[in-house]
């Protein structure tokens, strides 16, 4: 399944340099419990691939639950048709030669494969951003852990509902160990671009 159309072998006048290029679109999805710096790198490899002026667009779980995921709960089945949802928006932003850069807990392998089911052989990067649930709980930037041990946020991924961690991610990352930095590098390297 080919997105884009093959760039011709040759164009008339142009040196090997000169060619256009097929730009690395790409979904990469990050996943990892709430806290765990999924947002946080999401934008920094924005920042970094737009400065090297590819398209990239962040798609966060925070801000597409306000708009185009509104009306869905945190029940399994929501939570499902949520990641169906980013999905299938980001399949659209690749098929218009951007990286789009998935940010969301995705807590079930089932729903990550069925999204990695869209894409060509390469152009979906699964990325365990890794955290033990002390340090997510720790840095609780929204507090909802707190609420969820409270009671008052049931079904919360990581205290009464599960997370399913990748059992073969493209890459893993511990950004309890990690610099956002050297995150950054780790995920440019793995999208075959240089720093």
């Amino acid at each position: 399944m080919n997105h884009m159309p093959p760039l011709p072998a040759a164009l008339p006048g142009l040196r090997e340099a000169e060619r256009p290029q097929r730009p690395p679109a790409r979904a990469v999805w990050l996943t990892g419990l709430s806290g765990a710096g999924k947002t946080t790198l999401a934008h920094a490899l924005e920042a970094s691939l737009q400065r090297d002026g590819l398209r990239a667009c962040v798609l966060d779980g925070d801000r597409l639950r306000a708009g185009l995921s509104s009306d869905l709960g945190f029940t399994d089945a929501d939570r499902a048709e949520s990641i169906r949802r980013a999905a299938h928006v980001a399949r659209l932003f690749v098929d218009a030669g951007m990286v789009a850069i998935v940010a969301l807990i995705s807590p079930f392998r089932a729903e990550r494969a069925a999204a990695r089911a869209l894409f060509a052989p390469g152009d979906f990067i699964e990325v365990y951003v890794n955290v033990p649930l002390a340090v997510a709980e720790e840095r609780d930037p929204k507090g909802l852990y707190r609420r969820a041990r409270s009671g008052a946020l049931p079904r919360f991924t990581g205290i009464d509902s599960p997370y399913e961690p990748p059992g073969a991610p493209v890459l893993e990352l511990r950004t309890d160990v990690l610099p956002v930095a050297e995150c950054v590098e780790r995920l440019r390297a793995r999208m075959g671009l240089v720093p």
